[in-house]
């Protein structure tokens, strides 16, 4: 008899919560191997094919193309050990029963041992793993909940399904709630291998205003589902109480989506509350005629005229972390204009000497990773909790790139240790598979500094926004001729300014003016460079 198992949305990669759906590429009643792409998400950082760590029957899909999917939310469900293809009816038909008496099939752990993926997913190992069965510890009932209870008769605050302490909805959890307890008083069970929710109901996830608009159960006392102290930081800075927030994370671990959630929630519900409230005309007077359009209600007139574009994928992505760097980080700015016809006349020797073209981007890289060997303050971050500087030695160079899905900042490892040339060479693949949305969230994480060129925008100077958690960020502008008085003679010189970005709990103007002058240094007189090579 096939088992029905359920395959969740893994997390691909630091820092993400959520991915929306591309494209499908498997239907309800496909067979699909071990470790086969089932479905091309879009994250905030890249575009990934998610490879399905169960060989069997497909019986369900849970989302449409375009919809986005928070990490751990039900992906697909497969029928292991059905050896025919199905029709979508009889999958969705075996996907029920499955759900049905996935309880009874958890502890048969063969078949599965058999279908194990090889694939290193964040939930799903190499081996097989045997169905969990979770106790949750159901909260204590408040009056309220008691009095209710007593005034429903036998069938519970459950309804129907509470009246059979054996059935299956006794000891199961209602999907983004609270589980609930049966007439007997015994504890709910979770099973976290073979549970099935409708397709149009992730299991886990609090519905949107849940957490912020209803009550919890009752006030329990004790330590709250919290690990993080981000999670706290958030809740605390936005009013959220934790307390009435129920978790969508492993044992109701209340995560930062969770907050987020409430957040939102709680402020839709204030604009449909001033929405609904009726507007106050201004007094008339004699003179002034009065029309249908002034008369009408807000409410009559349709919605604010105006596109509404959501802020999702890299889009988003880049929307929350430039204004969590704004919100955490006091940056202040500095820049100054350098005369870079020397390092232009140095690129055209190098250039002309044959074997790969040296781009300019790579000797500005180059000049930043020696000015971060004698600043090495610049490349830090700083831990708010533990209230310490964090100085890194490696400097993983990130630089900005633009592409049709938006900003994206791929990053150069160990570009401390590179040449010229190789710097060139990598700069030119991160490049290309940006614009081919292909990089990887390796490709785009754990940088310590950014080298923003917005010169090729026509611009001359910028006060860039840091890259949190990084410490700093140097922007480049164009170069261009200007007059410029070059050994005491007025002459017409290139010209570029730089301008620094820096975080001032890492370091104070002296250490960044140092860092500054010492890049605009090597760009007039690429000599300086030399003593430091």
């Amino acid at each position: 008899m096939a088992q029905v198992l359920e395959f969740k949305l893994p997390d691909l990669g630091e820092g993400l919560t959520e991915a929306e759906i591309v494209r499908w590429m498997v239907d309800v009643g496909d067979v699909v191997a071990v470790d086969q792409p089932v479905v091309e998400v879009e994250t905030a950082k890249a575009m990934v094919e998610v490879p399905c760590p169960y060989a069997g029957v497909v019986t369900a899909r849970f989302g449409d193309e375009g919809a986005e999917l928070p990490v751990g939310a039900p992906l697909l469900t497969v029928a292991v050990g059905a050896t025919e293809p199905a029709s979508p009816e009889d999958a969705r038909s075996a996907g029920n029963a499955g759900n049905a008496g996935s309880a009874g099939d958890a502890g048969s752990g063969a078949s599965q041992a058999d279908e194990a993926s090889g694939n290193v997913l964040v939930g799903y190992g190499t081996g097989a793993r045997a169905a969990r069965r979770r106790r949750v510890r159901p909260a204590s009932p408040t009056v309220a909940d008691r009095s209710a209870s007593r005034a429903g008769g036998a069938a519970g605050p459950s309804g129907p399904r509470a009246a059979d302490p054996s059935g299956p909805g006794a000891a199961g959890p209602v999907p983004g709630g609270t589980p609930g307890t049966s007439s007997a008083g015994r504890e709910p069970v979770w099973d976290s291998a073979v549970e099935s929710p409708a397709p149009d109901v992730p299991r886990g996830i609090p519905a949107m205003g849940d957490a912020a608009l209803k009550p919890a159960p009752s006030a329990h006392e004790g330590p709250v589902a919290v690990i993080s102290p981000l999670v706290r930081r958030l809740a605390r800075d936005n009013g959220v109480d934790l307390r009435a927030l129920r978790g969508s994370g492993p044992d109701g671990l209340i995560l930062r989506v969770d907050v987020e959630h409430a957040v939102r929630a709680r402020v839709g519900a204030a604009e449909q509350h001033v929405a609904a409230q009726p507007p106050v005309p201004a007094p008339v007077t004699a003179t002034e005629p009065v029309t249908a359009t002034e008369t009408a209600p807000a409410a009559a007139r349709g919605p604010a005229a105006g596109e509404r574009i959501p802020l999702r994928g890299v889009r988003g992505a880049v929307a929350d972390k430039l204004s969590r760097s704004r919100r955490e980080i006091p940056d202040a700015t500095c820049w100054v204009d350098a005369d870079a016809t020397e390092l232009m006349v140095a690129r055209t020797a190098m250039n002309a000497a044959g074997g790969p073209k040296i781009s300019l981007l790579a000797l500005l890289a180059r000049i930043c990773t020696a000015a971060l060997a004698r600043y090495p303050e610049l490349n830090s971050t700083v831990d708010p909790d533990a209230r310490e500087i964090v100085r890194i030695s490696e400097v993983r160079l990130g630089f900005a790139a633009q592409t049709d899905r938006g900003l994206v900042v791929p990053v150069v490892r160990d570009a401390g240790n590179l040449t010229a040339e190789s710097l060139t060479e990598e700069f030119a693949r991160l490049t290309d598979r940006a614009r081919q949305g292909t990089l990887t969230p390796a490709d785009l994480t754990g940088g310590t500094f950014t080298l923003n060129n917005y010169g090729v925008f026509g611009v001359d100077g910028s006060t860039p926004i840091i890259n949190h958690p990084e410490a700093a960020m140097l922007g480049v502008g164009r170069i261009v001729p200007k007059p410029w008085v070059h050994e005491g003679q007025l002459a017409v010189r290139q010209v570029v300014q730089l301008s620094l970005t820096f975080d001032h709990r890492v370091c104070d103007g002296g250490t960044a003016g140092g860092f500054l002058r010492y890049v605009a240094d090597c760009v007039e007189r690429p000599a300086v460079l030399l003593r430091t090579l």
